[in-house]
């Protein structure tokens, strides 16, 4: 078994080595670095990266990473993990989605190494990590106020990755079309499979969520024969959904959602009410046809057009 190169620096076999991958100088003329760490398998395996915080607020992929990180030092058999825990530091430190030039980060790859702050982000962690790798694992939450049932997304129609998503075994893995700039278009291109995990909301910790993610990771890396021992078995078999559809308010106000994430919903399912600050006014947002709840708001004030309930349309449910 050879050794890893990762920065100019020799990763042995069986062994784990920690980095400061230098981003960009601060205005104080400090440096902002995307800590990375590097486990190479005693045997020859497959590369995988681990993503967190590609969206600075969005914190459980964070502590999901550092939970993989306390697995994997001590038992890694084969392959290599290169796990970036915060890719995001500028916009974590700012507690926002967003890097400070108002960029999203998962807009801007593959990147550029002459481009925006984004720009320059995204080349270099899809220059350095990413297209080293054949499979990724990327950690996402909820955004704007709204928290995610735990779900992979992913591309369902190429059986290897929906093999992934299955052994994943999150509640749920949604078949997701890929958006220019992304992260996991830009792999696509390289021919690199990307899972997507999304579960519970920005800026804060969900310890269910957490709990599917780091389990799930485990249970793909025992299926690529890279553990030293047996992942937890999954506790549930994942549904499946080919579409989803957002619920949007049909007027401004107060908002009360009636359904929680997980529920199965049928058409004609009241799901949210909108109501003006007396409640002379209300408006009721109905199923407009079946499936499950995966995505929730979770404040209370919304404007005509908001992102209300998150439905999929599960591949067993009918055709209605």
């Amino acid at each position: 078994m050879s050794r890893f190169e990762f920065e100019g620096v020799q990763v042995a076999p069986g062994s784990a080595r920690e980095f400061d991958v230098r981003v960009a100088r601060l205005p104080a003329g400090t440096w902002a670095s995307m800590p990375t760490v590097v486990i190479h398998g005693r045997e020859p395996g497959p590369t995988v990266w681990l993503s967190g915080a590609i969206h600075g607020d969005e914190l459980n992929g964070v502590a999901i990473v550092r939970e993989l990180l306390m697995h994997l030092k001590p038992s890694l058999r084969a392959g290599t993990v290169i796990a970036v825990p915060i890719v995001n530091a500028f916009g974590l430190t700012l507690e926002s989605r967003y890097l400070p030039d108002r960029r999203d980060l998962n807009k801007s790859f593959p990147g550029s190494p002459r481009g925006s702050l984004a720009g320059r982000l995204a080349h270099l962690f899809f220059d350095r990590v990413a297209k080293r790798c054949e499979l990724g694992i990327d950690f996402h939450t909820g955004s704007g106020g709204r928290s995610n049932l735990p779900q992979i997304r992913c591309d369902l129609e190429e059986p290897q990755t929906r093999r992934y998503a299955e052994l994943f075994a999150a509640p749920l893995a949604l078949h997701s079309t890929l958006r220019d700039g992304s992260l996991r278009a830009a792999a696509r291109k390289q021919g690199i499979r990307v899972l997507l995990y999304e579960a519970g909301e920005a800026g804060r910790f969900d310890a269910n969520a957490i709990e599917v993610g780091v389990n799930g990771t485990l249970r793909v890396f025992e299926s690529l024969g890279m553990l030293d021992h047996q992942a937890p078995p999954p506790l549930l078999t994942p549904r499946t959904a080919m579409s989803s559809k957002w619920i949007r308010a049909g007027r401004s106000g107060l908002c009360h959602v009636h359904v929680h994430l997980g529920d199965i919903v049928s058409p004609g399912d009241r799901l949210a009410t909108v109501t003006d600050s007396l409640g002379h006014k209300q408006l009721e947002m109905v199923s407009r046809h079946p499936g499950i709840i995966v995505g929730s708001l979770q404040t209370a004030i919304v404007h005509r057009g908001d992102a209300l309930v998150h439905i999929a349309r599960l591949a067993d449910s009918p055709s209605s």
